[in-house]
């Protein structure tokens, strides 16, 4: 009879979720602890992981064969030198459309209705009109990156009448909520007739600095940025300059570069930026943190049965295969 295999587990599972997974496996026995308590140790003396062990760990290991992280973003193991390849790397794409997406539109309604604004008034105690605000209904939006996310955001944007227009590195079928669908190729095209550019990309060679200053400066006049996936998507200093100097209406952010943002970086006093420290995706929202458990279980049974694991990570590209 061949020995169980090991399976470490370092997210936050509840005592019922702990239960579920521990009952469903019929190979494997499991260990819990936490990203933040766990040894080398332990993850050297595991098979399989759930959770974001430290790469240099991993990289002691001789047994490890799978880790299954609990984020969409992977580029702490892509692209670290030390990660070995030969592991499997998956991660949770699919558990945060429905979050990350409502705070894009969340942040589009405020800075299209002054709401930041009239936030900073509040805290002054003061009552003073901020004048003309935008209309969602009709802005054309160019969503950068269509996956669970950038398509969660096209469905709701569609829905309060913007045109979309979705890029996407590889050709596929086209939505029926999306308008146009381009190849990256054609962002330079696209960009200046858009009136809010989305962007919900991995951090990966292609994306990085993908809004450079030049592109920044060719967006249309009065319009929006938001940014969800990676702060080094965009040139910071770039944004801040076309903030100040009117040409963007207003900027989104969840994520920054650098990250977390320095206490007295101009950003924080720009008052047509709308800054948060990178929650939109995070377990606040309970669908999330469901979903990220349900991904998770479904793998572990999956490497448990030697079945074929979901959310494979291409390792050169740091997309899903």
């Amino acid at each position: 009879m061949s020995a169980k295999k090991k399976l470490l587990v370092l997210l936050p599972f509840e005592d019922t979720t702990k239960a579920r997974l521990t009952d469903g496996l019929k190979n494997s026995v499991v260990e819990f602890s936490s990203d933040e308590s766990v040894s080398v140790e332990q993850v050297i003396n595991a098979d399989g992981i759930i959770g974001n062990p430290p790469a240099e760990f991993c990289a002691a290991s001789k047994r490890l064969k799978w880790v299954q992280v609990s984020w969409a973003g992977v580029d702490r193991y892509t692209k670290s030198i030390i990660f070995p390849r030969n592991i499997i790397l998956t991660n949770v794409t699919g558990a945060f459309g429905h979050a990350i997406s409502e705070h894009m539109v969340g942040c589009v309604f405020s800075l299209y209705k002054k709401l930041n604004l009239y936030r900073d008034n509040q805290n002054k105690s003061l009552w003073l009109d901020r004048g003309e605000v935008k209309s969602i209904e009709g802005s054309a939006v160019c969503i950068l990156g269509l996956g669970d996310i950038g398509k969660a955001f096209a469905k709701r944007m569609k829905a309060l009448g913007c045109y979309i227009i979705g890029i996407k590195r590889r050709a596929s079928e086209k939505p029926d909520y999306v308008d146009e669908l381009y190849l990256s190729e054609m962002l330079d095209e696209v960009i200046p007739k858009c009136d809010i550019v989305a962007m919900a990309l991995p951090n990966t060679p292609e994306t990085e600095f993908i809004m450079n200053r030049a592109r920044i400066f060719s967006m249309k006049p009065g319009a929006v940025l938001i940014n969800v996936g990676r702060g080094n998507a965009i040139d910071t200093d770039a944004l801040c300059d076309a903030l100040e100097s009117g040409l963007l209406y207003g900027a989104a952010l969840d994520v920054t570069s650098p990250e977390p943002l320095p206490s007295d970086h101009r950003l924080w006093k720009l008052e047509n930026a709308i800054i948060t420290p990178h929650v939109s995706g995070f377990y606040h929202l309970r669908q999330t943190y469901d979903n990220i458990v349900s991904i998770c279980i479904d793998n572990a049974f999956r490497f448990d049965s030697d079945l074929p694991l979901k959310n494979i990570i291409d390792m050169e590209t740091g997309y899903c295969r």
